[in-house]
């Protein structure tokens, strides 16, 4: 009764927001063409994990794009270059990834870590140079995917329940998480500088330096990468967007990690849309493997509705060498998504198989529910 109880809220909720009236542009703007934007989103969602002994829901903040506020500033300066700043912060709210078989192991308050941009840039003809807490080039970079339905489906396949562990054949909790073994190696947010390039014929270029200023205590690991983007759509009505980055993390003390990742989009003019993604990780540590991944996915966004576009997905995952050698990582999920475009709102459901098998142990499946609904502002 009491699981029930918590679906039909979560329903209720999901709706609730779906019927909500689009708010009007938080904007002001000032005489010589700059702006003040406050702007923000909340994500509720339900989430229903079964680990093949036992199963768990619970309704929290969707962690596929947590909720947040932020404010955008950005003002002209001579010489055509402009000045902007952002400040961005997750709310804190209890997330649907700070749950595993014993509950919420988060806390459900705002920390520093919450905090996503403090981020300053000026650009010009010449690119743009930002400096704070940000995106690091990579950021982004293992997770283009196609359709609306990318909100809620795209590489990284362990953002609704990652913290939840594999049971062993005979039933036991195993210490392997979901999020241990199904990682994309995307790159992150971090206290860094960074530099764009322009863009040339689709094709841009960045680079980025930087530590993790919000950790605490704060760690004296160093990271850099560099990007490689590119992004056009051809006469024929076809769009294409792709990435591909190569990063570094520097351990003083210890060896360092490199991985290389890279994903594209493809969409046609009918609808459909193919996205793929490919990651290796070459970690020099003793004893440590190098895992690698790839990933695909398809989805069809079609107008049945006036409210908005309705947007089908599927996407399969194959990882190998995570958490040991020879070790096997598998998913596979499908979804649906509808917009609510004069309300501004998402709202998703989407079905995931995890499996995971290592040379010596099987593991028992982990499958799951999320619904969700974003609504941004």
């Amino acid at each position: 009764m009491a699981k029930n109880l918590k679906f039909k809220s979560a329903v209720a909720v999901c709706a609730l927001v779906a019927a909500a009236p689009a708010a009007a542009e938080l904007k002001y703007e000032n005489a010589s063409g700059g702006y003040v934007l406050l702007y923000g989103q909340f994500h509720p969602g339900f989430s229903a994990v079964d680990d093949g002994v036992d199963s768990y829901n619970q309704f929290a903040d969707s962690d596929v794009s947590n909720s947040r506020v932020g404010l955008r500033l950005m003002q002209p300066l001579q010489g055509g270059m402009e000045f902007r700043f952002r400040f961005e912060t997750a709310l804190g709210f209890p997330a649907t990834s700070e749950y595993d078989q014993n509950g919420s192991t988060g806390v459900s308050s705002w920390s520093r870590t919450d905090l996503r941009h403090i981020d300053f840039s000026l650009s010009g003809d010449w690119g743009t140079l930002s400096a704070g807490q940000g995106s690091m080039s990579a950021d982004g970079a293992a997770e283009i995917a196609g359709g609306a339905i990318s909100l809620p489906m795209y590489s990284y396949t362990g953002d609704g329940n990652g913290l939840y562990q594999f049971r062993t054949a005979g039933g036991a909790l195993s210490g392997v998480t979901i999020g241990d073994v199904f990682d994309n190696f995307d790159g992150s947010r971090r206290g860094r500088i960074r530099y764009d390039s322009p863009t040339f014929n689709g094709f841009s270029v960045a680079v980025a330096y930087g530590k993790n200023i919000l950790a605490n205590p704060q760690p004296d690991d160093k990271f850099a990468d560099i990007a490689l983007m590119y992004e056009n759509e051809f006469a024929n009505g076809i769009e294409f967007e792709g990435a591909l980055a190569y990063q570094w993390r520097d351990r003083p003390g210890t060896e360092n990690t490199d991985s290389f990742i890279a994903s594209g989009a493809i969409t046609l003019p009918v609808g459909l849309a193919f996205a793929a993604a490919y990651g290796d990780q070459n970690d020099k540590r003793p004893g440590a493997t190098d895992p690698s991944y790839w990933y695909v996915q398809a989805a069809y966004d079609a107008n049945f509705l006036a409210v908005g576009t309705t947007s089908f997905g599927i996407d399969y995952y194959s990882g190998k060498d995570y958490n040991s050698v020879g070790s096997d990582s598998e998913a596979w999920g499908v979804g649906v998504l509808q917009e609510f475009e004069d309300a501004n709102v998402e709202a998703y459901l989407t079905y995931r198989n995890h499996s995971f098998d290592e040379v010596a142990t099987n593991y028992q499946d982990v499958s799951s529910w999320l619904l969700g609904a974003r609504w941004k502002f």
